[in-house]
């Protein structure tokens, strides 16, 4: 996978917005006269795209969520200091972007295990720990509610390349500073000047921060792959060896060097033998309950909502986790095991019957 900046799209007035932006006027004088309802008129609309925004800078849905309600506080507070030189939704922008460094001073970077640790030995898996704070999956049918699709810059929001999570990963290991910056330039689409106003430092500064930041994440990325037209069949396949417990049809799927995550376990799993293993013992295990799966989408790849078959008869099936693969050249390079039933909520699928 590599990234490439989606060009300039900036913040330019498109002829939807156009059309909006009296009303938009309109909505923020009476704001600025303290009329609340005509402020979340006004900046209700931008609520998905900011978060998304937020996602990326911080690994997480859920301190997505929190910056996006303190950004809509801080703007209610400021309101009189929006003047107009740029768009709404700009300024929102970097209200929201401090909001997320802010944040990021008090919270450590948000890692998948294999930043972590070595592979661990699929026989002796090391017990979940509270010590490292992992990265986390977003829901595709929350990407879908950003925008109308009538402006450019809603597609690049949202591009699959800048969500998926090998990037999140990479611009994970990036200061956060750079990380701020390389998403307003090369994502959003702000120049080095806007960029370097919102963040108080210079255009000198802001271009060497892209350029340290670029270098790191040609470092990080895998190699491009674009969506698979065999992944259809792919999945097809993996849920057949899943309902069977077929631990050699699974194996077949996965890439010779694939992997698997579990956070918040420590442990992963590398290569197709050692994976096949794992699955062997644990989750196809005799002693194991059935796991089904629902299908959703998860940063633009394909997903799973896992549920465990009831232990009692008749009783519901309970959640267990978000599964995130990865597909390359008709395989199965990742599989992201996120072992954490409380994300199930935000995915709003309902369990098999």
């Amino acid at each position: 996978m590599s990234f490439r900046p989606p060009g300039r799209h900036m913040f330019m007035t498109s002829p939807s917005a156009l059309r909006s932006a009296r009303s938009e006027g309109e909505l923020w004088s009476r704001a600025l006269r303290g009329d609340g309802d005509a402020f979340a008129a006004a900046t209700g609309r931008f609520r998905r795209e900011l978060e998304v925004h937020a996602y990326r800078m911080l690994g997480s849905a859920e301190d997505a969520e929190d910056v996006v309600q303190e950004t809509f506080l801080r703007a209610w507070r400021r309101r009189e200091t929006f003047r107009g030189q740029a768009t709404l939704r700009a300024w929102l922008y970097g209200i929201a972007t401090n909001a997320s460094l802010d944040l990021l001073e008090r919270r450590s970077r948000r890692l998948l295990p294999q930043l972590v640790s070595e592979p661990t030995d699929p026989d002796a898996l090391p017990a979940p720990t509270g010590e490292v704070t992992w990265l986390e999956p977003y829901p595709d049918r929350l990407l879908d509610q950003v925008g109308s699709g009538e402006d450019p810059l809603d597609e690049a929001i949202v591009a699959r390349e800048t969500v998926e999570l090998a990037f999140l990963v990479a611009i994970q290991q990036l200061p956060a500073r750079q990380r701020a910056v390389l998403l307003l330039r090369d994502v959003i689409g702000w120049s080095a000047r806007e960029t370097a106003a919102m963040l108080e430092t210079s255009v000198v500064a802001t271009n060497s921060a892209l350029q340290r930041a670029r270098e790191t994440l040609r470092d990080h990325l895998p190699d491009p792959h674009p969506p698979d037209p065999r992944e259809r069949e792919v999945l097809a396949r993996y849920l057949d060896a899943w309902k069977r417990t077929d631990v050699h049809a699974l194996a077949a799927l996965l890439k010779e060097d694939a992997h698997l995550t579990m956070p918040p376990s420590p442990a992963w799993v590398f290569g197709r033998d050692a994976i096949a293993r794992f699955f062997a013992r644990y989750p196809f295990g005799p002693t194991a309950r059935p796991h089904l799966h629902v299908p959703t989408r998860a940063n633009r790849q394909p997903a799973y909502a896992v549920f465990l078959q009831a232990a009692e008869p008749g009783a519901p099936p309970d959640p267990f986790a978000v599964e995130v693969l990865r597909i390359e050249d008709g395989l199965i390079a990742e599989i992201h095991y996120f072992l954490q039933p409380e994300l199930l909520g935000r995915f709003a699928v309902a369990p098999p019957a």
